[in-house]
């Protein structure tokens, strides 16, 4: 049962979306942050008794314990608890992908992850080749339902080994490296590129003398799927004349760009880290405090909105975890990964995928890779278990509950927000969510709670310039 509800979790995290289109990302995040919770939830609840204890866990349990007390002293607490709640989720669904593994049946569930991994991978194939739907982000394409072309490649290269695996085991699954390579390619993501070669060198490194020709020609059959997104015309439209070359040429161009705007980031990023190196600045707040240390032409705060990031996380995991929840958890999770290697070809590529997409990007701050992630390690990891995990398990899960709780209100108040006008509606959307900085920013515009409103907003994002003037003149 518990192998069934993880498939489940994993087609609905890949597919789930708002048709909200006056929110950006979050109408693709959200409602997959909303699937994530829920699969973690149950599925811990289900596997709660079959849950047993590694060594290795203590490392995932002093990261979530110092992610938490970061989280309890963040300025904007809201984003603190989502950031927190995906990463409990990731380590119950580790915990119950365990279990299945203990249970005999992680062939299947590992399956069923790769099925996720092409069913995203093939919308997002779908809207290059011109199929157009209220669920697909145009600003981003190809990005399927996941809403964003990097996203859809992250995962694709996390999945990739996965994918290849479900090759090996069964002729069935041919058809799905060849969708999951072709979408990598067309996402022009030089993260994902990059990701997706380190592992199946690895792969084939750990691989090739078990499986021999099958393997070799699952790669042949890869590298056909990448050869036909190149040659069949698509309905995308890039700005440069040889668009695939130029990404290529540039997946370690720092001096220019987007690598320069990365370098850039990540230098005032660590210093931000510098200046909080126990525990962080929290969960979630990196785009809270960057830009008290940015300076005023970093590329990575917002042309529009001024005192603002353009994205809601830096462009790297590790650097995320450092600057957000201190140098001490990101080692410990650090550690962790190291302590799962083994001599298995699945197992290695997926984490060498995993880290190094995490080292470009965002990856285990995002909802699906984080489900298909932790879920595919806990499936392969091979520990044994020494003792119950009753005690912190009811905690963790805990977490999740809240993250689920929170992840429906913010679907609930989006959906208010999208579909309203009146200021009544607006208050009420506001009380579900108190978290929404865009509902706070719309009632600050007048109204009898103007300045209620205006003072929660610069609470919520203190350097936001538009929040600034609207709570000027108000008394806290």
């Amino acid at each position: 049962m518990i192998r069934f509800v993880l498939i489940a979790g994993a087609m609905a995290v890949v597919l789930a979306a708002s048709p909200r289109t006056v929110f950006d990302l979050d109408r693709f995040l959200v409602p997959k942050e909303l699937a994530l919770h829920a699969t973690a939830v149950i599925a811990g609840l289900l596997s709660f008794r079959a849950m047993r204890r590694t060594r290795l866990d203590w490392l995932l349990l002093g990261f979530l314990a110092l992610s938490a007390v970061s989280a309890l002293l963040a300025t904007n607490k809201w984003l603190g608890l989502r950031a927190l709640a995906i990463s409990a989720s990731g380590v119950v669904l580790f915990w119950a992908a365990r279990a299945v593994r203990d249970a005999g049946h992680e062939r299947q569930l590992l399956n069923g992850l790769a099925l996720a991994v092409v069913i995203a991978a093939a919308t997002s194939l779908v809207q290059a080749y011109g199929v157009r739907t209220i669920v697909f982000a145009i600003n981003r394409a190809p990005g399927g339902t996941l809403g964003n072309r990097n996203f859809v490649a992250h995962l694709a290269a996390i999945g990739l080994p996965l994918c290849l695996l479900a090759a090996l085991r069964s002729k069935r699954f041919f058809i799905g490296v060849p969708i999951v390579t072709a979408a990598l390619v067309l996402t022009r993501s030089r993260a994902g590129w990059l990701a997706a070669a380190v592992a199946v060198s690895i792969f084939f490194v750990f691989a090739v003398r078990e499986h021999g020709r099958r393997l070799i020609a699952i790669l042949a059959v890869a590298a056909a799927g990448a050869a036909a997104a190149l040659i069949v015309p698509n309905a995308l439209r890039w700005r440069s004349d040889n668009p695939y070359f130029e990404s290529v040429t540039g997946v370690v161009d720092y001096e220019r760009g987007s690598g320069r705007g990365r370098l850039v980031q990540y230098q005032h990023s660590l210093l931000m880290a510098a200046r909080h190196p126990l525990l962080g600045v929290g969960p979630g707040n990196w785009p809270v405090e960057y830009p008290k240390h940015a300076a005023r032409n970093d590329p990575s705060l917002s042309d529009s909105e001024g005192g603002m990031t353009s994205n809601p996380w830096p462009s790297s995991d590790w650097v995320a975890f450092v600057a957000e929840r201190g140098l001490a958890a990101a080692v410990l999770l650090a550690l962790f990964f190291l302590g799962l290697l083994k001599r298995d070809a699945t197992l290695l590529a997926t984490l060498a995928a995993l880290i190094v997409a995490g080292l470009f990007d965002a990856v285990l701050l995002l909802p699906a890779p984080a489900l298909i992630a932790w879920t595919a390690l806990g499936a392969l990891s091979n520990e044994t278990t020494v003792d119950r995990l009753k005690p912190v398990a009811t905690l963790v899960i805990a977490i999740c509950t809240l993250g689920a709780f929170r992840s429906a209100a913010q679907l609930t108040a989006m959906e208010i927000y999208a579909t309203t006008s009146d200021r009544a509606s607006l208050e009420r959307a506001a009380r579900i969510d108190p978290g929404s900085y865009r509902l706070r920013m719309r009632l600050a515009r007048g109204g009898r709670r103007r300045c209620a409103h205006a003072l929660a907003a610069h609470a919520l994002f203190p350097s936001a310039q538009a929040a600034l003037a609207a709570s000027r003149g108000c008394k806290p």
